[in-house]
Protein backbone atom coordinates (compact mmCIF):
# COMPACT_ATOMS: atom_id res chain seq x y z
CA UNK A 1 0.00 0.00 0.00
CA UNK A 2 1.45 3.14 -0.81
CA UNK A 3 0.96 5.87 1.99
CA UNK A 4 3.26 8.45 0.62
CA UNK A 5 0.74 10.34 -0.63
CA UNK A 6 -1.28 10.72 2.67
CA UNK A 7 -0.81 13.09 5.85
CA UNK A 8 -0.01 10.15 8.25
CA UNK A 9 2.35 8.17 5.70
CA UNK A 10 4.43 11.87 5.41
CA UNK A 11 4.55 12.19 9.65
CA UNK A 12 5.53 8.43 9.38
CA UNK A 13 8.42 8.90 7.57
CA UNK A 14 9.68 11.95 9.28
CA UNK A 15 9.72 10.30 12.50
CA UNK A 16 10.96 6.73 11.28
CA UNK A 17 12.99 5.00 13.72
CA UNK A 18 11.79 8.07 16.33
CA UNK A 19 14.71 10.28 14.28
CA UNK A 20 13.76 13.39 12.34
CA UNK A 21 13.84 13.15 8.68
CA UNK A 22 14.74 16.18 6.71
CA UNK A 23 12.89 17.17 3.22
CA UNK A 24 14.52 17.81 0.44
CA UNK A 25 13.85 21.81 0.55
CA UNK A 26 15.38 21.39 4.05
CA UNK A 27 18.45 19.92 3.17
CA UNK A 28 18.73 22.47 0.08
CA UNK A 29 18.45 25.16 2.49
CA UNK A 30 21.05 23.39 5.10
CA UNK A 31 23.35 22.77 2.29
CA UNK A 32 22.92 26.56 1.35
CA UNK A 33 23.46 28.01 4.64
CA UNK A 34 26.92 25.46 4.81
CA UNK A 35 28.43 26.56 1.67
CA UNK A 36 27.80 30.15 2.43
CA UNK A 37 29.52 29.87 5.23
CA UNK A 38 32.30 28.32 3.95
CA UNK A 39 32.35 30.35 1.01
CA UNK A 40 32.43 33.72 3.93
CA UNK A 41 35.46 32.12 5.69
CA UNK A 42 37.48 31.47 2.35
CA UNK A 43 36.71 35.18 1.02
CA UNK A 44 37.51 36.58 4.86
CA UNK A 45 40.90 34.09 4.87
CA UNK A 46 42.50 33.91 1.69
CA UNK A 47 40.72 35.89 -0.80
CA UNK A 48 40.19 39.14 0.41
CA UNK A 49 43.61 39.86 2.13
CA UNK A 50 45.17 38.14 -1.55
CA UNK A 51 42.90 41.34 -3.31
CA UNK A 52 44.37 43.49 -1.01
CA UNK A 53 47.69 42.83 -1.42
CA UNK A 54 47.60 43.21 -4.97
CA UNK A 55 45.19 46.17 -5.01
CA UNK A 56 47.59 48.32 -2.23
CA UNK A 57 51.03 46.98 -4.82
CA UNK A 58 49.50 48.31 -7.33
CA UNK A 59 48.75 51.76 -6.25
CA UNK A 60 52.46 51.61 -4.22
CA UNK A 61 53.76 50.78 -7.51
CA UNK A 62 52.01 53.70 -9.25
CA UNK A 63 53.27 56.03 -6.46
CA UNK A 64 56.58 55.07 -6.88
CA UNK A 65 56.61 54.99 -10.61
CA UNK A 66 55.41 58.91 -9.68
CA UNK A 67 57.94 59.86 -7.22
CA UNK A 68 60.54 57.97 -9.63
CA UNK A 69 59.97 61.10 -12.21
CA UNK A 70 59.25 63.72 -9.71
CA UNK A 71 61.41 66.73 -9.99
CA UNK A 72 63.85 66.95 -7.29
CA UNK A 73 65.84 70.35 -6.68
CA UNK A 74 69.50 70.38 -5.45
CA UNK A 75 71.31 73.20 -4.36
CA UNK A 76 75.02 72.08 -4.87
CA UNK A 77 77.31 74.68 -3.48
CA UNK A 78 74.89 77.54 -4.00
CA UNK A 79 74.41 76.47 -7.73
CA UNK A 80 70.55 75.08 -7.76
CA UNK A 81 69.70 71.65 -10.06
CA UNK A 82 66.35 70.54 -10.82
CA UNK A 83 66.59 66.46 -12.12
CA UNK A 84 64.46 63.30 -11.48
CA UNK A 85 64.83 60.84 -8.50
CA UNK A 86 65.20 58.15 -10.94
CA UNK A 87 68.67 60.19 -12.58
CA UNK A 88 70.06 60.41 -9.39
CA UNK A 89 69.32 57.07 -8.22
CA UNK A 90 70.88 55.85 -11.65
CA UNK A 91 74.21 54.02 -9.81
CA UNK A 92 71.98 52.64 -6.74
CA UNK A 93 75.89 51.98 -5.47
CA UNK A 94 76.81 56.03 -5.09
CA UNK A 95 76.35 57.99 -2.67
CA UNK A 96 74.02 59.92 -4.82
CA UNK A 97 71.65 56.60 -4.90
CA UNK A 98 72.29 56.06 -1.47
CA UNK A 99 71.51 59.26 -0.29
CA UNK A 100 68.20 59.41 -2.08
CA UNK A 101 67.41 55.82 -1.28
CA UNK A 102 67.15 57.21 2.29
CA UNK A 103 70.48 55.21 3.61
CA UNK A 104 72.19 59.10 4.23
CA UNK A 105 71.05 61.57 6.21
CA UNK A 106 69.71 64.18 3.58
CA UNK A 107 70.29 68.26 4.50
CA UNK A 108 67.78 71.17 3.17
CA UNK A 109 68.03 74.74 2.81
CA UNK A 110 66.09 77.49 3.49
CA UNK A 111 63.71 77.23 0.34
CA UNK A 112 63.59 73.28 0.79
CA UNK A 113 66.08 72.44 -1.41
CA UNK A 114 68.55 69.36 -0.86
CA UNK A 115 71.84 70.50 0.23
CA UNK A 116 74.89 69.37 -0.51
CA UNK A 117 78.12 70.90 0.64
CA UNK A 118 80.59 70.23 -3.06
CA UNK A 119 81.75 72.58 -6.20
CA UNK A 120 78.63 73.81 -7.18
CA UNK A 121 79.90 74.23 -11.26
CA UNK A 122 81.21 71.38 -11.70
CA UNK A 123 77.95 69.34 -10.29
CA UNK A 124 76.66 69.89 -14.20
CA UNK A 125 79.21 66.94 -15.64
CA UNK A 126 78.49 64.91 -12.76
CA UNK A 127 74.61 65.20 -13.52
CA UNK A 128 75.05 65.29 -17.55
CA UNK A 129 76.83 61.98 -16.38
CA UNK A 130 73.72 60.90 -14.90
CA UNK A 131 71.46 61.81 -17.27
CA UNK A 132 73.41 60.16 -20.32
CA UNK A 133 75.90 57.59 -18.90
CA UNK A 134 78.48 59.45 -21.29
CA UNK A 135 81.47 61.97 -19.86
CA UNK A 136 81.17 65.12 -22.59
CA UNK A 137 83.85 67.53 -21.31
CA UNK A 138 84.94 71.01 -22.81
CA UNK A 139 88.01 70.65 -25.50
CA UNK A 140 90.19 73.39 -23.11
CA UNK A 141 88.37 72.25 -19.82
CA UNK A 142 90.89 72.42 -17.16
CA UNK A 143 89.76 70.95 -13.82
CA UNK A 144 89.83 67.11 -14.79
CA UNK A 145 91.59 66.84 -11.52
CA UNK A 146 88.69 68.45 -9.35
CA UNK A 147 86.08 66.74 -11.17
CA UNK A 148 87.71 63.16 -10.51
CA UNK A 149 88.08 64.28 -6.96
CA UNK A 150 84.38 65.27 -6.81
CA UNK A 151 83.30 61.80 -8.80
CA UNK A 152 85.43 59.93 -5.82
CA UNK A 153 82.89 62.24 -3.36
CA UNK A 154 80.12 60.80 -4.91
CA UNK A 155 81.50 56.94 -5.68
CA UNK A 156 80.07 56.93 -9.38
CA UNK A 157 82.71 54.25 -10.53
CA UNK A 158 81.70 54.39 -14.12
CA UNK A 159 82.65 58.81 -13.95
CA UNK A 160 85.98 57.33 -12.34
CA UNK A 161 86.95 54.95 -15.31
CA UNK A 162 85.89 57.80 -17.74
CA UNK A 163 87.98 60.48 -16.46
CA UNK A 164 91.24 57.83 -16.03
CA UNK A 165 90.49 57.37 -19.96
CA UNK A 166 93.05 59.67 -22.11
CA UNK A 167 91.80 59.14 -25.06
CA UNK A 168 90.76 62.89 -26.76
CA UNK A 169 87.14 63.46 -26.81
CA UNK A 170 87.52 65.44 -30.25
CA UNK A 171 89.64 64.64 -33.14
CA UNK A 172 92.92 66.66 -32.41
CA UNK A 173 92.64 68.92 -35.36
CA UNK A 174 89.41 70.65 -33.91
CA UNK A 175 88.38 72.69 -30.86
CA UNK A 176 85.37 73.65 -29.00
CA UNK A 177 84.29 77.23 -29.22
CA UNK A 178 81.83 78.51 -26.28
CA UNK A 179 78.92 80.66 -25.82
CA UNK A 180 77.68 82.13 -22.82
CA UNK A 181 74.89 83.75 -22.08
CA UNK A 182 73.26 85.17 -18.91
CA UNK A 183 70.62 87.19 -17.15
CA UNK A 184 70.76 88.80 -14.21
CA UNK A 185 67.67 90.07 -12.86
CA UNK A 186 67.38 91.85 -9.85
CA UNK A 187 63.87 92.09 -7.35
CA UNK A 188 62.34 94.10 -4.74
CA UNK A 189 61.77 91.65 -2.10
CA UNK A 190 58.98 93.94 -0.63
CA UNK A 191 56.92 94.53 -3.64
CA UNK A 192 53.75 92.96 -4.38
CA UNK A 193 53.87 91.89 -7.28
CA UNK A 194 57.46 91.55 -7.04
CA UNK A 195 58.86 94.54 -9.12
CA UNK A 196 61.89 94.37 -11.30
CA UNK A 197 64.76 96.96 -10.53
CA UNK A 198 67.39 95.94 -13.03
CA UNK A 199 67.94 92.99 -15.93
CA UNK A 200 70.87 92.73 -17.60
CA UNK A 201 71.78 90.44 -20.18
CA UNK A 202 75.50 89.13 -21.13
CA UNK A 203 77.14 87.35 -24.16
CA UNK A 204 80.47 86.31 -23.59
CA UNK A 205 82.84 84.78 -25.63
CA UNK A 206 86.01 84.12 -27.92
CA UNK A 207 84.09 83.60 -31.17
CA UNK A 208 84.60 87.49 -32.39
CA UNK A 209 82.51 87.01 -35.39
CA UNK A 210 79.51 86.41 -33.37
CA UNK A 211 79.64 89.40 -31.32
CA UNK A 212 80.26 91.20 -34.36
CA UNK A 213 77.18 89.91 -35.64
CA UNK A 214 75.30 90.36 -32.49
CA UNK A 215 76.37 93.98 -32.82
CA UNK A 216 74.96 94.31 -36.31
CA UNK A 217 71.72 92.24 -36.12
CA UNK A 218 70.43 93.87 -32.86
CA UNK A 219 70.25 97.33 -33.14
CA UNK A 220 67.04 97.77 -32.47
CA UNK A 221 68.22 97.21 -29.04
CA UNK A 222 71.31 99.78 -29.54
CA UNK A 223 70.19 101.76 -26.91
CA UNK A 224 70.25 98.91 -24.07
CA UNK A 225 73.97 98.20 -24.85
CA UNK A 226 75.90 99.39 -22.00
CA UNK A 227 79.45 97.56 -22.22
CA UNK A 228 81.14 96.32 -25.34
CA UNK A 229 84.56 94.66 -24.11
CA UNK A 230 86.78 92.02 -27.00
CA UNK A 231 84.93 89.22 -25.53
CA UNK A 232 82.15 90.36 -24.08
CA UNK A 233 78.67 92.77 -24.94
CA UNK A 234 75.91 93.67 -22.51
CA UNK A 235 72.51 94.82 -22.59
CA UNK A 236 70.95 96.30 -20.01
CA UNK A 237 66.98 97.21 -19.04
CA UNK A 238 65.78 99.43 -16.37
CA UNK A 239 62.00 98.74 -14.38
CA UNK A 240 60.10 99.98 -17.51
CA UNK A 241 61.37 98.57 -20.06
CA UNK A 242 62.44 95.00 -18.40
CA UNK A 243 59.89 92.70 -20.22
CA UNK A 244 62.02 93.56 -23.46
CA UNK A 245 64.80 91.42 -22.38
CA UNK A 246 63.02 88.11 -22.64
CA UNK A 247 62.25 89.06 -26.41
CA UNK A 248 66.08 89.88 -26.77
CA UNK A 249 66.95 87.03 -25.37
CA UNK A 250 64.83 84.97 -26.97
CA UNK A 251 66.17 86.49 -30.56
CA UNK A 252 69.29 85.93 -29.02
CA UNK A 253 68.95 82.25 -28.49
CA UNK A 254 67.78 81.61 -31.94
CA UNK A 255 70.36 83.68 -33.77
CA UNK A 256 73.42 81.42 -31.77
CA UNK A 257 71.87 78.48 -32.73
CA UNK A 258 71.61 79.53 -35.96
CA UNK A 259 75.43 79.90 -36.04
CA UNK A 260 75.93 76.12 -35.00
CA UNK A 261 75.78 75.98 -31.59
CA UNK A 262 74.04 74.15 -29.09
CA UNK A 263 73.08 74.61 -25.53
CA UNK A 264 75.51 72.03 -23.38
CA UNK A 265 74.22 73.48 -20.25
CA UNK A 266 71.71 75.30 -18.34
CA UNK A 267 71.69 76.55 -14.56
CA UNK A 268 70.13 79.24 -12.13
CA UNK A 269 71.57 80.54 -9.30
CA UNK A 270 69.69 82.59 -6.61
CA UNK A 271 71.41 84.85 -4.27
CA UNK A 272 71.01 87.82 -1.78
CA UNK A 273 73.57 90.89 -2.06
CA UNK A 274 71.12 93.34 -0.01
CA UNK A 275 68.18 93.23 2.56
CA UNK A 276 65.99 94.79 -0.33
CA UNK A 277 67.25 93.13 -3.21
CA UNK A 278 67.19 89.61 -4.31
CA UNK A 279 69.43 88.45 -7.61
CA UNK A 280 68.35 85.47 -10.03
CA UNK A 281 70.80 84.74 -12.45
CA UNK A 282 70.04 82.74 -15.52
CA UNK A 283 73.04 81.21 -17.38
CA UNK A 284 73.21 79.15 -20.73
CA UNK A 285 76.35 77.76 -22.14
CA UNK A 286 76.39 77.24 -26.33
CA UNK A 287 79.50 74.79 -27.94
CA UNK A 288 80.11 74.02 -31.22
CA UNK A 289 83.13 72.10 -32.79
CA UNK A 290 85.91 73.80 -35.23
CA UNK A 291 88.69 73.34 -37.08
CA UNK A 292 91.91 74.26 -36.05
CA UNK A 293 94.07 76.83 -38.84
CA UNK A 294 97.44 76.63 -38.69
CA UNK A 295 99.65 79.84 -38.86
Amino acid sequence: MDFRGSKTGQNNLRTLNDRPVLSVPRICACASVQWAGQLQRLWAELIRPSVQRETCGFWTEQKNLAQMTDPVTLNVGGHIYTTSLSTLQRYPDSMLGAMFRGDFPTARDAQGNYFIDRDGPLFRFILNFLRTSELTLPYDFKETELLRKEADFYQIEPLIQSLSDTKPLYPLDTFEQVVELSSTRKLSKYSNPVAVIITQLTITTKVHTLLQGISNNFTRWNKHMMDTRDFQVSFTFGPCDHHQEVSLRVHLVEYISKQGFTIRNTRVHHMSERANENTVEHHWTFCRLARKVED
